[in-house]
């Protein structure tokens, strides 16, 4: 069996552009995968389509000597578009592999440690009582056992409030949803690494720490790994990071630091299946468990359900339902959601299959971040 060709999708799904993969070979076996938007969204898609010369004429079952081709192969490895455009290609090699060999990818990388994938979806709102109302509705909805505040943690127009009124107000919003939702259902925090210094991190993680969150996520950006691990050891629940971390070796030295409780690597940029599997595997000898972050399209979380359900340290998946809207649209089936869990696909392969002519009715938009001016003058994203 041998590549033919690479095919790409750049597809708008709303909030971001998101790359598909799709890679031919000779006996009219196809596999399909899913890259990051990394932002410039253009030039994933054209790494895809320069490393598709390299690997032409090679069997895409190969996938170890393949992944090594392109990422040592490579001049300057480790960049974050290289990264995402070999997680896309090597997502459809697997489902190359698992159709070539009638088994779904989960058999082929360790078989079932769990016969169900939990998943969160995040919580939304422009005050307490609006991101309350929607957590209820979430559970109730679709039965989650696991939630997650992003954005509605903060108040609208926090960057310009006075720091100890940004904290009275995040108090509020976490009580508002765990006394709605009860303590039956995990919370997760994610300020979005807004906080820059450790003791203003440590404050934030000290307010909501009553409320007995699943994980603080990125309290601080993860670059620095000593000042994560300074954090961890100053406050009272567990820290979370990862999603801007790629391949194995960020994740060593972070993990190094007994920096964080939870990784939270991308199986669309930190190098894919196989590579988020070898993250595990370093995790687990640290102590620390895996919750992939998954913000993109379905077949991202088709992808990261055989590797969570062939993983025994994973704990949870975010999610987005795939059952409407342009994601439901894009792919022939998607992945089955029955009371907050994520059904195991048994067919060969992926267990998904992108639906070609309607991707062409999201055709690329493009966009660029905007930025708020605060009152001192200063400028933030949003």
């Amino acid at each position: 069996m041998k590549i033919t060709k690479i095919d790409t999708y750049l597809v708008n799904m709303g909030s971001r552009n998101i790359p598909f993969v799709k890679v031919w070979t000779d006996e009219g076996i196809y596999g399909v995968g899913e890259a990051y938007s990394c932002g410039p969204d253009k030039a994933t898609v054209e790494a895809i389509h320069d490393f598709e010369g390299w690997l032409i004429g090679r069997d895409p079952r190969d996938i170890e000597g393949l992944w090594h081709l392109m990422y040592a192969g490579s001049r300057f490895p480790g960049g974050m578009v290289l990264n995402a455009a070999i997680s896309g290609i090597e997502h459809a090699l697997w489902d190359i592999t698992g159709k070539a060999a009638g088994l779904p990818v989960y058999r082929l990388v360790g078989g079932k440690a769990r016969n169900k994938v939990r998943v969160y979806q995040g919580v939304g709102g422009k005050s307490a009582e609006e991101a309350a109302d929607i957590a209820v509705r979430l559970v109730e909805t679709y039965g989650y056992t696991a939630l997650k505040m992003g954005g509605s943690v903060f108040p609208p127009g926090w960057q310009s409030m006075p720091w100890n009124a940004v904290l009275k107000e995040v108090e509020k919003r976490v009580a508002a949803v765990r006394e709605a939702v009860g303590d039956g259902v995990d919370i997760g925090i994610d300020p979005h690494a807004r906080m820059f210094e450790i003791g203003r991190a440590a404050q934030f993680c000290e307010v909501v720490a009553p409320f007995n969150p699943m994980f603080v996520e990125e309290p601080l950006r993860p670059e620095n790994y000593e000042a994560m691990a300074k954090l961890s050891e100053k406050v009272r629940v567990p820290i979370a990071t990862g999603e801007m971390l790629y391949t194995r070796h960020e994740f060593r030295e972070l993990l190094g630091y007994h920096a964080v409780d939870i990784v939270q690597p991308d199986i669309c940029v930190t190098g894919g299946l196989w590579e988020m599997k070898k993250i595990a595997a370093m995790a687990e000898v640290h102590y620390a468990t895996v919750a992939p972050h998954n913000p993109c399209g379905p077949i991202a979380t088709a992808v990261n359900v055989h590797f969570a359900a062939s993983t025994q340290n994973f704990i949870v998946l975010e999610y987005h339902p795939d059952d409407e809207g342009i994601r439901r649209d894009i792919v022939t089936e998607p992945i089955k959601l029955v009371d907050g869990y994520l059904e195991i696909p048994e067919t060969p392969g992926l267990g998904i299959d992108l639906n070609i002519e309607a991707l062409e009715k999201y055709p690329f938009a493009p966009w660029h971040r905007s930025f708020l001016t605060r009152e001192d003058g200063s400028l933030a994203y949003q």
